[in-house]
């Protein structure tokens, strides 16, 4: 029996792939909705969805913040609590989760 088959499945602990795929998740997500203007709203069950999944990913990546780097947790962070952050900014933020939001021309 080799060293790895020893190692029982509770010891072995979670892979830091999955810290670095919630780090880049919220971290491209925050940039996307920064950058980019909303055109249209979302239905409402989108926007909870939306919301639910961001909290979601943010309590995940609190969860995991020992396997991974600290600055990059820190930084997901900061980007994840932003996403919430933009949805203050007005009504159209709100619903769209986007900082911007303007009709395309016809």
């Amino acid at each position: 029996m080799t060293s790895d088959q020893s190692q029982s499945p509770s010891t072995a602990g979670p892979s830091p792939k999955i810290f670095y795929a919630l780090s880049a998740v919220l971290i491209l997500t925050f940039l996307w909705r920064l950058l980019t203007p909303a055109h249209e709203f979302p239905s409402r069950t989108a926007q909870l969805l939306e919301l639910g999944v961001d909290a979601l990913c943010i309590v995940g990546l609190i969860g995991l913040r020992k396997i991974g780097p600290p600055a990059l947790f820190w930084v997901a962070l900061i980007a994840g609590l932003g996403l919430f952050a933009i949805r203050l900014n007005g009504d159209a933020s709100w619903w769209t989760g986007h900082l911007m939001y303007s009709l395309r021309p016809r």
